[in-house]
């Protein structure tokens, strides 16, 4: 752990440049997370221990009680896991600003640190934090100064190893059990789900392809994505353009034929009026998918599909897809 510096010094303003979208672009190898592992006493509560992460170790001497979570991924894990954090970081592509509204009954008293891009760390040191948790893709380059503030505790990226970072955030919270009971149970609604699907189209399953309009060229999401590892959870098949393991593809509108699928599911990371969505959709290309002439193109929260990362947000996409394939959302 670094010495405690003083707050003027943790004032200076993050310079990193952060990834857009969920995930990087890589392959689902390089997005594993670090494994956590701990050491110290073997008492009920597990501390001090020590948790192995992708910036080196950090010993947590109690278990912590006051939390500051850095990104949508950590804010959906720490909720789930019972813990109302003392600060975060709304979404930086969220178009209405603010938390997310699936969480909005959870966090009343959590105070935003943000942006994201560069958080306030002199209002987190305020907060007393006894533990802060991003990853290093958002925030490497600010590691010692929040590591002066308290613990801290970094995933290696965001998106696709949502499940490992659950883990290690557990495993720096004490929640380990919690965490993995709730894994659990999330997996098996969503293998319930598949299986009404299957059921429901005679045994087959339709593909699902997933659109998101940003900023700059359209995306496809594909398997290594928080998206797509539901998508596969459940079960669905993706059109052969988004069924590889990769975080997401950038196309013209030329190209969005790749996107064709039974099931087309859309996002919007920002004001339409600031992507290429109005154009995307008027043009022959789009229109000719099998999913728009068929009216199986349906519009989702980007907040849940591409920021939520959590087993929340996922519980969230689970519902999306029983609507979208007209069966019972799982309990």
């Amino acid at each position: 752990m670094n010495p405690r510096l003083p707050i003027a010094v943790l004032a200076v303003a993050l310079t990193g440049t952060l990834l857009a979208g969920c995930g990087s672009s890589g392959s689902a190898a390089s997005a594993a997370a670090p494994a956590a592992t701990t050491a110290g006493n073997d008492d009920a509560a597990g501390f001090p221990r020590t948790v192995q992460h992708a910036m080196g170790s950090t010993e947590i001497k109690s278990r912590p009680q006051r939390v500051v979570v850095l990104d949508s991924g950590e804010l959906d894990d720490v909720t789930l896991l019972g813990i109302t954090p003392v600060g975060a970081v709304s979404p930086h592509l969220k178009t209405a600003g603010g938390f997310p509204t699936y969480l909005k009954s959870e966090i009343k008293d959590t105070k935003d640190v943000g942006p994201m891009a560069e958080p306030n760390l002199e209002l987190i040191a305020s907060l007393k934090p006894d533990l802060i948790l991003s990853s290093k893709v958002r925030h490497e380059k600010v590691y010692d100064k929040l590591s002066a503030i308290a613990p801290t505790v970094f995933a290696q990226t965001t998106g696709f190893p949502w499940k490992d970072n659950l883990a290690l955030y557990a495993k720096a919270l004490g929640k380990e059990d919690a965490a993995k009971q709730a894994l659990a149970d999330y997996q098996a609604r969503a293998a319930r789900l598949g299986a009404e699907i299957k059921a429901k189209n005679g045994g087959t399953v339709p593909t699902a392809s997933v659109v998101r309009f940003v900023a700059g060229p359209t995306r496809l999401y594909q398997k290594a994505s928080f998206s797509g590892t539901v998508l596969s959870d459940v079960g669905l098949r993706r059109p052969a353009a988004q069924d590889v393991d990769a975080a997401m593809l950038d196309v013209s509108p030329e190209q969005l034929d790749k996107a064709d699928a039974d099931l087309v599911f859309v996002t919007t990371a920002d004001d339409p009026t600031r992507t290429q969505q109005n154009q995307v959709q008027a043009t022959p290309v789009w229109q000719g998918l099998k999913a728009v002439k068929e009216n199986k193109v349906f519009t989702v929260p980007d907040e849940t599909w591409m920021s939520g990362i959590g087993v929340q947000a996922a519980d969230q996409m689970l519902g999306d897809i029983a609507r979208a394939t007209g069966v019972e959302p799982p309990k």
